[in-house]
């Protein structure tokens, strides 16, 4: 763990705990060594041990002290904080009255002990849960910044929000559009995957609709605005995001859920022990010894350090591989995971072009330089796909010639090169075989004569069929939301065995039906998206569990998200999933085997069998063998099953 990673409170808390750690370990080996009890003589020989101990008491417990006052005077009696000073200052109490009552002087050590390692534990999962959650304001990146508007012969850069429905905002290459419009001159291309998650470039031109947040990619354009800045697309999308924050359901930890319980019961039980049998006996001093004693064994040290332990154990696990899982509420709720949507595009796809296939083959080579040539300028994706295909130098020589919504027209002396769609092709006369595929097709002609075809689309990750595959075998279901049209979204979800799929969808839409999802699951089935793009960002909120794509994913994403495969790696889902299963099982096991000693030596010290050592000896013993335990997620025990068999996708 480097420091630098640590924010200031982090390295200030960090630092307080290594100068307890440090001041305790020396005193008690004093303590030990020379009796610290015995240092001055007469009945309150105790205050010189009580004050030692008592500076590394406030110095490392002052904050949880705090809380529990605070949470006591807002009427929040019983948590955690509440069991830490009464379990604590329990054993000050004990150890006052031994040293009052002329006994051998114990309880100052145990209480200093019991925070410090309540301290450490709070620190690890502090600093794993709150890493990487940064604010949600890096959203705001898809938020244009400013709108070139024309007013009155020129062009003024403004806020969007200044900006009122009927005006021109001129948007040009590589500008996000600030606003919802209709195109009123120019043609290009747009890149629409942060908002729609649709992977090929969307081609506009004059009477165009565009939607703000898209990115003009080659060509100046001009826009009348239609909506108002606070009605765009890209407003609408912050405001989701927002809302399903509030939406978002957190689980309880579960110490705070115990000590409801734990705490009240414990005090209950102690108040009696002491009062009722004194009473009866009148013999207080007895009976207020076994009360405090019973006090001091009831602070649940094993569960306090364990159970954080075992999920700061699990999390770091999946960090491990490349996946950061930023909470242990989130690793405890996805044990559970059942259901699976994922977004296309980045996701269960590259997110790029690539050449899927060339007709006819055998002119393979032919027809790709031909493409090379025409698209050697061009910045296009698709012209990005055809260089890398090639993987040749091009000729050169050769005049370009953009043809708006059509292609490319390459020209050297008496050569004509025509690389485009259907419309080029049928614009010059030129007779051509249509190609058959999910995908987008380029057509290729020379002199007049058609060369073939290439058939371009998003390529599948090599993993995802393998994922869906293991998920599909752990009887989970698995579904796809995508902007892509239904052609490609049933091509995608049958090639990778989904359970279904639904097309065409904005991230409104998305959102809905991830709702609709939500209110059809049944109780106990969590639902987790999977997503890259800004535009998942709302849902990524509103699903039980967000998980964001960090390799190639935006922001946006990875802050809306619960979960991030850093590596870009779809395997991480199952393997998270068994990190989690592990986790969840020493949790439980460590909290049956600590509550069932601890009731045992509860009552052994309620009816005085044993003596305050063996109770704490007991209760330390249990809280190594639980800390031993929770270790064990730590252990190289992943392994990658086999793919399980794949299912036939249905269209929601």
């Amino acid at each position: 763990m480097k420091t630098s990673n640590l924010s200031k409170r982090e390295r200030r808390n960090l630092v307080r705990i290594l100068v307890a750690l440090a001041l305790f370990v020396v005193l008690f080996a004093v303590d030990k060594a020379v009796n610290l009890g015995g240092v001055f003589q007469g009945p309150a020989a105790w205050v010189f041990p009580f004050c030692l101990y008592l500076t590394v008491y406030l110095i490392i417990s002052y904050d949880v002290l705090w809380r529990a006052v605070r949470n006591i005077a807002h009427g929040q009696v019983f948590d955690e904080n509440f069991l830490m000073c009464i379990a604590t200052l329990g054993a000050f109490a004990l150890a006052i009255y031994r040293g009052a009552t002329g006994q051998e002087i114990e309880g100052f050590d145990e209480a200093c002990a019991v925070l410090l390692f309540y301290q450490v534990g709070e620190f690890f999962q502090s600093y794993a849960t709150g890493k990487s959650r940064k604010s949600i304001s890096a959203l705001m990146d898809i938020r244009p910044d400013c709108a070139n508007v024309r007013r009155e012969g020129k062009v003024e850069r403004v806020s969007p929000e200044e900006v009122s429905v009927g005006e021109i905002i001129v948007v040009n290459p590589g500008e996000k559009i600030p606003l919802d419009g209709e195109i009123v001159k120019g043609a290009s291309s747009l890149d629409t995957k942060a908002l729609t998650g649709e992977s090929l470039p969307r081609e506009v031109a004059a009477g165009s609709e565009v939607i703000s947040g898209c990115v003009n990619l080659t060509s100046q354009l001009e826009v009348r605005v239609s909506k108002v800045f606070y009605d765009s697309t890209v407003s609408k999308i912050l405001e989701l995001v927002e809302n399903a924050a509030d939406q978002k359901s957190k689980a309880e930890n579960f110490i705070t859920k115990f000590a409801r319980w734990y705490t009240p019961a414990v005090v209950l039980v102690a108040v009696l022990l002491a009062v009722v049998p004194g009473l009866i006996t009148s013999d207080w001093s007895t009976w207020i010894y076994r009360a405090l004693s019973f006090l001091v064994v009831s602070c649940p040290c094993a569960l306090v350090i364990s159970i954080p332990l075992s999920f700061f154990a699990g999390i770091g696990a999946a960090s491990r591989y490349g996946i950061l899982i930023k909470g242990s509420n989130y690793l405890e709720k996805f044990n559970q995971a059942d259901i699976f949507v994922f977004d296309k595009t980045g996701t269960l796809t590259k997110g790029n072009f690539a050449i899927a296939g060339v007709f006819p083959d055998k002119d393979r080579e032919e027809i790709l330089r031909l493409a090379a040539i025409a698209e050697r300028d061009s910045s296009h994706p698709i012209a990005r796909s055809v260089a890398e295909a090639y993987g040749r130098p091009v000729e050169e020589g050769w005049t370009l010639t953009n043809v708006a919504g059509e292609g490319v027209l390459a020209r050297k002396g008496e050569e004509v090169i025509l690389c485009g769609n259907e419309k080029l092709m049928a614009a010059h006369n030129v007779a051509f075989t249509r190609a058959e595929g999910v995908g987008t097709v380029v057509y290729v002609a020379l002199n007049g004569q058609f060369k073939g075809s290439l058939l371009i689309a998003d390529e599948v990750k090599p993993e995802s069929r393998e994922v869906v595959g293991q998920l599909n075998g752990m009887g989970c279901k698995t579904f796809m939301l995508t902007g892509d049209n239904p052609a490609i979204a049933q091509n995608v979800a049958g090639q990778i065995g989904l359970t279904g799929y639904k097309a065409s969808l904005l991230p409104q839409n998305k959102v809905e039906e991830v709702e609709n999802m939500l209110r059809e699951k049944a109780p106990g089935e969590v639902l987790c998206f999977v997503g890259d793009g800004i535009n998942d960002a709302p849902v990524l909120m509103r699903s039980d569990i967000g998980i964001a794509m960090g390799g190639v994913g935006s922001d946006a994403a990875i802050e809306a998200s619960d979960i991030v495969l850093m590596q870009d790696d779809l395997r991480g889902l199952p393997l998270a999933k068994r990190i989690a299963r592990k986790t969840m099982s020493i949790v439980f096991e460590n909290i049956v085997f600590s509550i069932a000693v601890k009731v045992l030596i509860l009552i052994l010290s309620a009816v005085g069998i044993t003596n305050m050592w063996f109770a704490v000896f007991g209760d330390v013993g249990v809280a190594v063998l639980a800390i031993l335990n929770a270790m064990r997620v730590n252990s190289n025990y992943v392994k990658q099953p086999k793919s399980a068999g794949q299912r036939q996708p249905e269209a929601a």
